[in-house]
């Protein structure tokens, strides 16, 4: 009975690009043992991710595959699959996760502030990188795609998952090469998260300002939690713990396509037009709608425990983590290893200008704000919060260790509880990166909209909790 087809390679697609992404990751684990590379910080799914995009170069340039031959398409196209979904799926395992309270100690507003920070960051971002589009496309560059500039938010602040959701949105709109334009942003923001952050922990370390520590290995890239008790999690049920996160942590992730699935189809019901302006920015933030839904299920879960005490809460917290954790760095290797830098061949300019100008910017902007949000662990917040926003949360933690090792400051709490407030703050987002490509005037809006909101973010900032006493921590560096 030959009901499968073993020897037909679309059955394997998937198990092959998975057990590629695997050996990538295993390359570079042991790269790291290397100290130019252990030195570097450089996470291991994004050395990983610049390692397949390496062996795909050479098998270019050898001949052993084609750009357009089957198997090479196929792999592109699993490789784009994996980086899209990566991303909903860590943030609905991220947005899943019970607070632990240490959001209560200190600055209550600390969750609120740390949401505005990350998006009045990403505001920053799509200002400088507009400002370099609209620049170069009315001197130098007349054919540059104008609203290309919004894809340095995308790619620094958000990662390889909105980067590769919206560059190739982008296309459709006439932006060739959008796709690996906007993941080799997020490449170059993991590049910016590791040389600036090493670079500024070795200047502080020689001023006598921090004392640098080797961490002890953490497992999971976002992991702040030690594994719960077993008594207090659901120990009785016959399926294992792994298994009800997933379980759950998938379940949103159905519901979140049915839910966008049906708000796409209820416009289009009513014009065609609306079902093709509102349903792609669906689509491209369908992580947002995951959360919010993920919130809403921890909310449901809250009262049913507070209603029944006995009864075995469903989430885990360390579990939550790792599988947000492995599906974080999925999407790093896939999203690195899926550019096509034959496709950024005339958009270098622009490129490199954007990579610099962000890094640059993001770096002051964090060093004026967390030095007046974050007291008393100034250093260990911006770091953290600079990674984070060049990078993911796991390069924010990785250069947090640094410093903070034990984890015993709040940091790499806010960079979570910042994340869950960011997308309620951010959903605005939505709105302006649907806008942008429509049409020049659209991209100059655009543009006067996001410096509009980040005024108000920074009015927020400035002013929230200022009637308060201050906090009399010390401070880990030098006020300025």
């Amino acid at each position: 009975m030959d009901l499968i087809k073993y020897s037909n390679p679309s059955t394997w697609n998937a198990v092959l690009v998975l057990g590629i992404i695997a050996a990538m990751v295993l390359g570079a684990i042991y790269l790291r043992r290397y100290k130019i590379f252990h030195k570097s910080l450089l996470p291991t799914a994004v050395l990983g991710g610049f390692l397949m995009l390496a062996v795909k170069l050479i098998g270019v340039k050898v001949g052993i595959f084609h750009t357009d031959s089957a198997a090479y398409l196929k792999i592109n196209k699993v490789l784009q699959v994996l980086t899209y979904h990566g991303i909903a799926v860590g943030f609905i395992a991220m947005s899943l996760r019970l607070p632990n309270g240490n959001e209560k100690k200190g600055d209550r507003l600390v969750g609120p502030k740390s949401g505005a920070i990350i998006v009045s960051s990403y505001m920053i971002q799509g200002l400088v990188g507009l400002a370099i589009s609209l620049a170069l496309s009315y001197t130098v560059m007349p054919k540059l795609f104008r609203a290309s500039g919004i894809l340095l938010p995308m790619g620094y602040g958000q990662g390889p998952g909105q980067a590769n959701n919206f560059g190739t949105t982008f296309e459709t709109y006439g932006f060739a090469g959008g796709h690996s334009f906007g993941l080799a942003i997020a490449a170059a923001g993991y590049l910016s998260a590791c040389i600036v952050g090493v670079v500024y922990l070795n200047y502080l370390s020689r001023k006598g300002k921090i004392h640098r520590e080797d961490p002890e290995p953490l497992a999971g890239s976002v992991t702040v939690d030690a594994p719960d008790d077993i008594e207090e999690s659901n120990a009785s049920e016959s399926l294992d713990r792994l298994s009800l996160q997933l379980a759950i942590v998938m379940g949103i992730y159905l519901l979140t396509y049915v839910l966008t699935l049906g708000i796409t189809k209820g416009l289009g019901a009513i014009s065609a037009g609306a079902e093709k302006a509102v349903g792609d920015l669906l689509w491209g933030f369908n992580f947002m709608i995951g959360s919010a839904l993920a919130i809403g299920v921890r909310a449901i879960f809250r009262k049913r425990m507070e209603a029944k005490p006995k009864a075995l809460k469903k989430q885990d917290n360390y579990l939550l983590s790792r599988i947000s954790g492995l599906a974080f760095d999925a999407m790093i290797v896939a999203g690195i290893g899926s550019i096509e830098l034959e496709e950024l061949s005339g958009l270098w300019v622009p490129f490199l200008l954007m990579a610099v100008a962000g890094a640059a910017v993001t770096f002051i902007h964090l060093r004026f704000l967390c030095r007046r949000v974050y007291k008393g662990y100034y250093n260990e917040g911006m770091l953290s919060m600079y990674g984070m926003m060049t990078g993911t949360i796991s390069s924010g933690v990785i250069l947090l260790r640094e410093i903070d090792p034990q984890l015993r400051t709040p940091a790499a709490n806010n960079l979570i509880i910042g994340s869950s407030y960011a997308i309620l703050l951010g959903a605005v987002m939505m709105v302006f990166v649907g806008m942008a490509p429509k049409s020049e005037l659209m991209t100059w809006i655009t543009f006067g909209l996001i410096l509009v909101y980040y005024i108000v973010l920074m009015l927020f900032l400035c002013l929230a909790g200022r009637g308060k006493k201050k906090d009399t921590a010390p401070d880990t560096e030098e006020q300025a």
